[in-house]
């Protein structure tokens, strides 16, 4: 199965949304418009408190009522990666030598850039790389039923919420045959 892009997933939550949501995304925007808070984080809160709409789909509405397309910002991998290391750029070279060894692990593994971190994913997101402070780059790995041991430890709050576990790594030696083997794991879970 093809992953979709953030622009084709969007694009799907549009189509789908009359029969989702009974109403489809122009009349929503009209009610957002005329009943609805000003500002985008109170747009989504009132959707789903007051609509019942679910998170992605509040986004989108959100989104679009202010006339931009949401998909639009996950366009440009290099700038959102640009943007995440901003002020980290200590950091950098931990992300490259990990997204090095994500490109070796099957032709299959994708880097996909999205604010706070870049997903890595296969078939759906196995693993995540994510600068979690000024000094630490976190390997998020998704890795149901496993105890954490070593420098595995469990995790909740790395690249979203599939991700069972993680790996500090604050210099690129951290990201060594344990880490590379937890990486492998999760790729191979993914299968």
């Amino acid at each position: 199965m093809a992953r979709k892009s953030p622009r084709e997933m969007v694009a799907a939550m549009i189509q789908s949304m009359p029969s989702r949501t009974g109403k489809p995304l122009e009349q929503w925007i009209r009610i957002v418009k005329s009943k609805g808070p000003a500002t985008r984080k109170e747009r989504i809160a009132w959707l789903r408190s007051t609509h019942g709409i679910g998170l992605p789909t509040a986004m989108v509405i959100a989104s679009e009522t202010e006339g931009e397309n949401m998909a639009a910002v996950y366009d440009d991998h290099d700038a959102l990666v640009d943007a995440m290391y901003k002020g980290k750029e200590n950091l950098r070279p931990i992300y490259e030598t990990v997204a090095k060894a994500v490109k070796k692990l099957g032709k299959d593994a994708e880097l996909l850039a999205r604010k706070g971190y870049v997903s890595v994913a296969r078939k759906r997101q196995f693993a995540a790389i994510q600068p979690s402070t000024k000094s630490r780059v976190d390997l998020g790995l998704v890795l149901p039923g496993v105890r954490a041991q070593g420098a595995l430890v469990t995790s909740k709050n790395v690249g979203g919420g599939r991700v069972t576990h993680r790996i500090a790594l604050e210099k690129k030696s951290d990201f060594d045959a344990e880490a590379k083997k937890w990486l492998q794991s999760a790729f191979d879970g993914d299968a």
